[in-house]
This record gives structure tokens, C-alpha cells and sequence, in this order.
């Protein structure tokens, strides 16, 4: 049973780092060359960009605690 857990947070921990790192790289939109009209705000891409932040580094925390043990 012990394995089963240690496999579903890593599978967990995976999945919040890969997940930030894209929407970290995704923040700033796709403006399809009318930026000015359809582009984010910099307070859209500033909390895009900090909440894939926040997954990633929840990610790590839970990847780092499960090898730790």
C-alpha cells in the first residue's frame, strides 16, 4: 500500500511542476498580431505567471518531501 502512495505523490508532484512551468510560460497570451486589443493585461500575466510559480514550487516542496523519507 506504502508503494501505491509514494507513486501517486510523485505522480501528483509531476504533474503540478510540469503544469506551472507551462502556464509560467503561457502567461504573457497569444495576441494573434493585435496585441494592443487582445493581449493580457500586466496584471493578467503577473497572476498567471505567479500562480504557475505557486504550482511549481508546490510541486517541489511535495516531490522533495517524498524523497526525504
Amino acid at each position: 500500500m506504502r508503494k501505491d502512495i509514494n507513486t501517486m505523490k510523485t505522480l501528483i508532484s509531476t504533474t503540478l511542476i510540469a503544469l506551472g512551468i507551462a502556464m509560467m510560460a503561457g502567461s504573457a497570451g497569444d495576441c494573434d498580431g493585435k496585441c494592443m486589443e487582445l493581449g493580457n493585461t500586466i496584471g493578467e500575466m503577473l497572476m498567471y505567471a505567479l500562480g504557475g510559480m505557486a504550482m511549481m514550487i508546490a510541486g517541489g516542496y511535495i516531490a522533495i518531501l517524498d524523497n526525504n523519507k
